[in-house]
């Protein structure tokens, strides 16, 4: 049950990962004709302007799942590169139950309130109709964020409880095993 938990967070993540990775080319280009129509036509939009902020509160809140499923995020690896896997999972498991699954707790909770009452008067921008009339969403983006990174901290913390528990461990997505040969994964092709 343990294992199969853990296949589903890092699945979920990978796909979110994945498809919020795309608002980063997106971002570039509407970035591009925000900068070409206000220094060469000199037009401009707010709501296309807000639209960047959006992406990129998005980016890097809803992938925070994703960055920790691969092992993304800033870590001093001065003693964890040279442990054996044992001693990285006890790390990984007492790190997730001591920082990360309490911040992603406080963050949720104090942050509840202000996307509550963000909701209660469906905010819009500041702009007011030349901006997005949205901003409860962008808000909303916060507690997606602490979801998923908790999330994905549990699949982290059982990945670390089976392997020292000896357990076979579920393989993460997109990562070639010693049992799947490298043409079905779509290399050497």
């Amino acid at each position: 049950m343990l294992s199969s938990l853990v296949r589903f967070v890092d699945i979920m993540n990978e796909r979110l990962g994945q498809a919020v990775s795309w608002l980063a080319l997106f971002m570039v280009l509407i970035q591009f004709v925000v900068v070409l129509m206000r220094y060469v036509f000199g037009v401009g939009w707010i709501w296309v302007q807000e639209s960047i902020i959006y992406m990129h509160a998005s980016i890097f809140l809803i992938a925070a799942g994703y960055t920790l499923l691969h092992n993304g995020h800033v870590r001093v690896d001065i003693f964890y590169a040279s442990m054996n896997t044992k001693a990285k999972a006890v790390v990984d498991l007492v790190g997730g139950l001591i920082f990360l699954l309490p911040t992603c707790a406080m963050i949720f909770w104090a942050s509840w309130p202000y996307v509550v009452s963000s909701w209660q008067v469906l905010e819009i921008s500041q702009e007011g109709d030349s901006g997005i009339p949205a901003v409860f969403l962008l808000k909303s983006v916060i507690l997606v964020f602490c979801v998923v990174l908790g999330l994905q901290g549990l699949a982290m913390m059982a990945r670390s409880l089976l392997t020292l528990n000896g357990a076979t461990l579920p393989s993460r997505p997109g990562e070639v095993t010693a049992s799947t040969p490298a043409k079905a994964q779509g290399e050497g092709v």
